[in-house]
């Protein structure tokens, strides 16, 4: 089982980022439980989508970009991946930061130092670790993940209600609950996520030397069964870590009257007086866990989007001098994340912009998918069943809803 696990399981993980935490965090200690049920309601959402990119990069044996780049006009692709490279650059800058600011909670020290040694950890081991090596490493950071179940089972949560709040929605039609609910939805629903997980497949088959489905479509029922159930386990396990993230500071910092969390090591140092020092330890590790994690997939999907848009040789599997304007990007983003640490730039305002540009980048990205993914020339015999359409659709139009919420709001 474990085996079948990979890029669906890393990119599930990804999305609980050190930004993601911030945001559930911020969910629980302001709102309770009223929005727990919405980490059931964005799951099959995120699975199809997900599933959706991971069929494209196994079908077409090219990513998101490089399909974009050969079928749609230059001027589409170069706005999506500037856009995409403008949001993963903020983000990288903040999930550096909060582990930076994390394990100076944990040691002391310095939070700028522990930042920038963060960022060259990460660019050394994606441009100097064999591919297969780093991919086995990913996949055992996701269990980092379950610092969050573990914080959940040291504090006390009225189970009873806490359940009912994520089995039973309830929406309050006010500005702070709408724009939490957006703020989820941008969150667990993100642009560079379909482009990473796409590249995955990608780049898992070109080691393998195995053709894409498109030239063995034998082989898609398969693989296809693989793929859906990579991608429900990594999403199903990002959703429940986010519901216990939110469990957590709902009954903490929310019953304690806490309500006003910015970022995910404000989290982590409010829960050190309500619920210890154990609890606030486990915490603020899950962090710098999930960072680890989180920090080289926000670089490589954009120097895989990069790279395919201008067509230049990519990969984790190549050598450092195949190609060097893939890992250059890797490099330059990482660096220019860990710079945006080193300006008077508000962290809590870059997310929002961020988010800003993930909400309104999602929905047009998702249509493109939608229509690559039916396109008959493009996937041949293997383009979506109607449930899968149907879905996909709802998926985006649902998103575009989110989007258009940022600016209402």
């Amino acid at each position: 089982m474990i085996r079948r696990l990979g890029p669906g399981l890393i990119t599930g993980a990804a999305d609980d980022d050190p930004s993601g935490i911030a945001t559930y965090s911020q969910v629980g200690a302001q709102l309770g439980y009223g929005l727990a049920w919405t980490m059931l309601f964005s799951l099959p959402f995120m699975i199809v989508i997900q599933e959706i990119s991971a069929r494209i990069g196994c079908v077409t044996g090219r990513g998101i970009a490089d399909n974009l780049r050969r079928h749609y006009p230059s001027w589409l692709v170069r706005g999506v991946v500037l856009l995409l490279l403008a949001a993963n650059t903020i983000n990288l800058g903040a999930d550096l930061g909060a582990m930076g600011a994390a394990l100076k909670l944990l040691l002391g020290g310095s939070s700028r130092l522990y930042t920038t040694g963060f960022g060259i950890l990460c660019v050394v081991a994606e441009i100097f670790v064999s591919y297969a090596v780093y991919a086995g490493l990913l996949k055992w950071l996701t269990v980092s993940l379950f610092s969050y179940v573990a914080v959940v089972f040291t504090v006390h949560v009225p189970w009873g209600r806490a359940l009912a709040a994520t089995l039973l929605p309830h929406l309050s039609f006010d500005g702070a609950t709408a724009t939490a609910l957006v703020a989820v939805l941008g969150t667990t629903i993100s642009p560079y996520l379909f482009f990473w997980q796409a590249a995955l497949e990608v780049e898992d088959r070109g080691r393998r030397k195995v053709p894409p489905l498109c030239v063995t479509p034998g082989a898609a029922p398969a693989q296809f069964s693989r793929i859906r159930f990579d991608t429900v386990i990594g999403m199903g396990a990002s959703n429940l870590v986010a519901l216990f993230i939110i469990f957590a500071t709902a009954a903490t910092l929310h019953a304690s009257g806490v309500t006003n969390i910015q970022t995910s090591s404000q989290a982590a140092e409010a829960l050190r007086p309500i619920a210890g020092v154990a609890t606030f330890a486990v915490f603020a590790a899950g962090i710098i866990g999930t960072g680890l994690l989180a920090v080289p997939v926000l670089a490589g999907s954009s120097a895989y989007a990069l790279s395919e848009a201008l067509h230049w040789r990519e990969g984790l599997d190549r050598r450092l001098l195949q190609a060097k304007s893939f890992y250059a990007t890797i490099a330059v983003s990482t660096v220019a994340g860990i710079g945006l640490n080193f300006t008077t730039l508000d962290p809590v305002k870059a997310l929002y912009w961020s988010a800003v540009v993930n909400g309104v980048l999602s929905a047009p990205v998702m249509a493109v998918m939608m229509l690559i993914a039916s396109n008959g020339r493009i996937m041949g015999r293997l383009t979506l069943s109607r449930p899968m359409l149907a879905f996909g659709w709802l998926a985006t139009l649902v998103m575009a809803a989110a989007s258009i919420g940022f600016f209402v709001l």
